[in-house]
């Protein structure tokens, strides 16, 4: 099956982010254009706590040389942090992945689709059936100062 020129439509509800990027970087590497919905409602999975830390600690990296100096630009909203996944799965210094890139489109919410194309969700990515702690990228945001 080619899905080249293709556009797909994926609901990150309930969908573990790392798996979903993965899936979702084979198609736009493949040539399809990708419209994800529903960024706040994808998981990460592993306790809490322990998950909220890590984001704090990424956010609060410095420089070495000017502590003062604020030098990583992380993202905190739900669709840049999901965006900023699947980029790590793709080639971005490279112009295929460049390309590919620019073919992901990522929204906050529900958005309006064709009603003849079928919306796609990952049963391996499937967070419910997981058995053991998950915790929502929308909630992690709200914790960190994203306003929605």
């Amino acid at each position: 099956m080619s899905s080249r020129n293709q556009i797909i439509y994926v609901d990150a509800t309930n969908q573990i982010m790392g798996r979903l990027a993965s899936k979702v970087a084979k198609f736009l590497l493949d040539g399809s254009k990708v419209y994800i919905f529903n960024a706040e409602k994808a998981v990460i999975s592993g306790d809490k706590s322990r998950v909220i830390e890590r984001f704090r600690k990424k956010l609060a990296r410095r420089t070495i040389k000017n502590p003062e100096k604020i030098a990583h630009k992380n993202p905190k909203s739900p669709d840049q942090i999901l965006r900023r996944a699947i980029r790590g799965m793709l080639p971005y210094k490279k112009p295929k992945g460049r390309e590919a890139y620019k073919k992901l489109k990522v929204y906050i919410g529900k958005i309006d689709i064709p009603k003849s194309t079928q919306v796609l969700s990952f049963e391996e990515a499937d967070a419910t059936k997981l058995g053991h702690a998950y915790i929502y990228l929308g909630d992690i945001c709200k914790i960190l100062g994203w306003e929605s």
